[in-house]
Order: C-alpha cells, then sequence, then structure tokens
C-alpha cells in the first residue's frame, strides 16, 4: 500500500530547521537541522539526556519550541486535519493508564483517530498482542507488551509517518527483530520512519539514515554508508609502524589500537596499494563496519553524554 501525503504534494516527511528549546538558562535542543525522508527509516541516534526526546515531543506538537520549526508532512503537526491519521507516535509505552485494559487503550486511540472496532482487532493483531491480553489491564503488561500496545496505537491510524522514541526497550531478541520487519515493511509502502535510540546497535541494522545527536546539538548525519565510510579501516601487519609511516606520509590519519590492529582513514584499496609500494605485508584488511560506527558515535558523543542534573528535561 503506497502512503501519499496529504493531497499529493512532494517534498519530504519530516524537515527540522534550527530547532531549539531552552528550559530558562538551559538548552535542552540547540539549533538541529535534518531530514526525515519516505520510503526509508531514519535512526535519531544519541545518548541518554542528549535531547531526543524533547525533539521528538516537538515534532508532535507535545513541546513548542523555543525557535525554529518541526514540520510533518509540510505543515506543523498541530495543523494536520486529524493529526493522529497522518502522523503513528510511540514516545512513553510506560504512560500508558495501568487502569485501562489494552482494548480500551486502543479504543481511545482509535477514536481520536477516527477509526472503528476492526481497526482496533487488526492493530491487536498486527503487533502480536491477542484478544486474551488485549482484556488484561495494561498495569499488568511486562514493558515488552506495553511497547507493541505502543506501536498498536501509533499504527492505527494508518500514518505515513512513524515518530517512535525508544521503541525496543522491553523487547526480547524475537520481539526486536519482529519489529525491525514491521518497520522496514512500513517504509517500504512509502512511510516515513524516525527512530529514537540511544543504543547504536539497535538501529544500525535497520536504518538506511543516521542522525546522531549530543547535548542538544547534531554531531554527525548522513546516511549509514557515509558514515560507515567514514569509520575508516582496519589493517594488521607484522609492521604496523611502518605501514602507519607509509599511510601518513600519503595524507591519511592513523590510530593504532589495543587490539593489535589499525584503523586509518584510507580505502582498504588505498591501504593496498601503499602497502604494496612499501613492500609491506598485509595479512588483515577490512573496513571498521558497525563495530567503527558505533565507535565513532561514543567518540563524538562522549563527553555530552548526560546521566544526572537535567537529564529529566533533556532526554
Amino acid at each position: 500500500m503506497s502512503r501519499a501525503r496529504p493531497g499529493g504534494e512532494p517534498g519530504d516527511m519530516i524537515q527540522i530547521e534550527n530547532l531549539t528549546r531552552r528550559y530558562g538558562g538551559f538548552t535542552a535542543v540547540d539549533d538541529i537541522t535534518f531530514t526525515a525522508r519516505p520510503g526509508r527509516v531514519t535512526g535519531f541516534l544519541g545518548p541518554n539526556g542528549a535531547g531526543k526526546s524533547t525533539a521528538m515531543r516537538m515534532m508532535v506538537g507535545l513541546t513548542t519550541p523555543s525557535s525554529g520549526t518541526a514540520l510533518v508532512l509540510g505543515r506543523p503537526y498541530r495543523a494536520l486535519p486529524t493529526p493522529t491519521r497522518h502522523v503513528g507516535a510511540m514516545l512513553d509505552a510506560t504512560a500508558q493508564h495501568a487502569g485501562r485494559t489494552g482494548r480500551e487503550t486502543l479504543n481511545l486511540a482509535a477514536v481520536m483517530a477516527g477509526r472503528g472496532r476492526r481497526d482496533v482487532d487488526a492493530a491487536l493483531e498486527r503487533v502480536g498482542l491477542t484478544s486474551r491480553e488485549a482484556e488484561r489491564r495494561v498495569g499488568n503488561y511486562s514493558l515488552g507488551m506495553r511497547q507493541r500496545l505502543g506501536l498498536a496505537g501509533a499504527l492505527i491510524g494508518d500514518p505515513q509517518v512513524l515518530v517512535l522514541d525508544e521503541p525496543a526497550n522491553g523487547l526480547d531478541p524475537a520481539g526486536i527483530r519482529w519489529m525491525r520487519g514491521l518497520l522496514r515493511d512500513f517504509a517500504a509502502e512509502g512511510g516515513t520512519v524516525l527512530l529514537s535510540s540511544h543504543l547504536l546497535h539497535e538501529v544500525e541494522q535497520i536504518a538506511q539514515d543516521l542522525v546522531m545527536i549530543g547535548r542538544g546539538r547534531i554531531v554527525a548525519q548522513g546516511t549509514k554508508e557515509e558514515l560507515l565510510q567514514a569509520g575508516g579501516t582496519l589493517v594488521r601487519s607484522p609492521d604496523l609502524a611502518g605501514l602507519g609511516t607509509a599511510l601518513e606520509r600519503d595524507g591519511h590519519e592513523v590510530t593504532l589500537r589495543a587490539e593489535g590492529d589499525l584503523r586509518t582513514t584510507a580505502t582498504a584499496e588505498e591501504v593496498a596499494r601503499l602497502a604494496l609500494a612499501a613492500q609491506l605485508l598485509v595479512t588483515e584488511l577490512r573496513t571498521a563496519g558497525g563495530s567503527g560506527l558505533e565507535e565513532m558515535f561514543l567518540q563524538l558523543t562522549a563527553a555530552d553524554a548526560r546521566e544526572t542534573g537535567a537529564e529529566g528535561v533533556a532526554a
């Protein structure tokens, strides 16, 4: 099923420009700009307290920006006709009313989205909650079940856009794999997914585009392939010092790692060419891959991680 914009206008599904949120003298989100495109999953990454949740709350009209704009489908969220028909959001699965049953929770979401009982049944089935589980009170749900219920609520309006904050929390490995498949299918139908996480490995298998944020500011963004390439190349050689000298002489950055290998900004082809010219043996040569991306992310955000203090308002 194709997921078109209201009115069929072309353009970006989520467009964030110079978005800022201040609380007194504290800046939770600091002048961020990025785009999440249709047909793709965008990973929104940052340590706890980096500003991800605050930014997402501004996207769906729950928090007012101090400055800048957050447009979804070309409009501010509150200006959309029946917003939950166009944008499905799950920002905090633990905030569901503990005294309501899962079905009652979804019934309310269906009314807001202009949907009916059949849509509730379909949403429950889509997220793998049985009829028996739907009749249980949410207070008796595990965190994984609450996440499934929250995702059902986000999907019930059949939206074009999903905004999901830490949706893998509480899911077991099978549940995480299921969620990845569901979101891949949603994007393949033309939908836009913005998915936040403080752990890179949760999204690196599904996201095509990545936005990394630390202390409220974007520290890196691009396609996953671009950032993986930026992760560099890992090399092993009996003469790492000699190979490192040859690489530096050619203008490449070099780092000797505790793992007994060398990381360089040179491509694998460039390393091989330089090693051959210098008559140096190379025993292993590979792109840094996901581990390189994760290491880059941790380096970029290490000084920006918030574990205490203002984390509550800036998550």
